[in-house]
């Protein structure tokens, strides 16, 4: 077990692509360590929750490996916290895909399927450009309509407008970005976005 701080902590659960995140990470100047021991998940400066594939086997794995009471406790602390695709997914409250599940909570949010009669291609993949109307040091530097890379056939739908940082327009408006204190989530890809995504990282390590 490390017995120092951790500045940027990647949870390791299994679920996701830690190794182009940690990639991300480094490019930017910075160390991460990819984290599989909740324990050490409590010394963490940063902490970048990641996945992909369905919310429901991810909260499991979550919940077995001891993940959960960790990131309440990190949460609680005040800890940033920033949720990636299915990692911002797994921060709201409740999902719809393949039934109803419950996630973690830490934001006020649904994760709803998109739409099939708008008529276009699920999943969501490719680039489109993310919007907002309220100032936060993660978009410091970021050119409004700026493009970012998704991958994902489910999106959150917030109970509270003040949760969504930034949205998307893919047949519907969804969000794009969440916040809520020190709780945030992006549902693209920050690792394949280039300078934008690079740039966004930059700005979490800074908070």
């Amino acid at each position: 077990m490390a017995t120092g701080r951790t500045p940027i902590a990647i949870i390791d659960y299994g679920v996701g692509n830690l190794r182009s995140l940690a990639n991300a990470i480094e490019e930017i100047g910075h160390e991460p360590e990819l984290i599989d021991d909740p324990e050490v998940l409590l010394k963490a400066d940063r902490i970048i929750l990641p996945g992909v594939g369905a919310i429901e086997p991810a909260m499991r794995t979550l919940r077995t490996n001891g993940f959960v009471e960790p990131i309440f406790e990190c949460a609680k602390r005040g800890t940033p916290i920033l949720g990636v695709c299915l990692g911002m997914q797994l921060l709201c409250t409740s999902s719809y895909e393949n039934g109803t599940h419950e996630a973690l909570d830490l934001i006020d949010a649904e994760i709803l399927p998109f739409d099939p009669d708008v008529g276009l291609k699920i999943p969501h993949i490719g680039w489109n450009s993310i919007s907002w109307d309220q100032t936060h040091p993660l978009l410091d530097g970021i050119a409004p309509s700026s493009d970012v890379y998704f991958v994902h056939s489910f999106h959150a739908s917030c109970q509270h407008d003040s949760n969504v940082l930034a949205w998307t327009e893919y047949g519907e408006k969804f969000a794009s970005m969440l916040v809520k204190d020190n709780i945030l989530g992006a549902q693209f890809h920050p690792e394949k976005s280039q300078y934008v995504g690079l740039k966004i990282l930059q700005n979490f390590v800074g908070l």
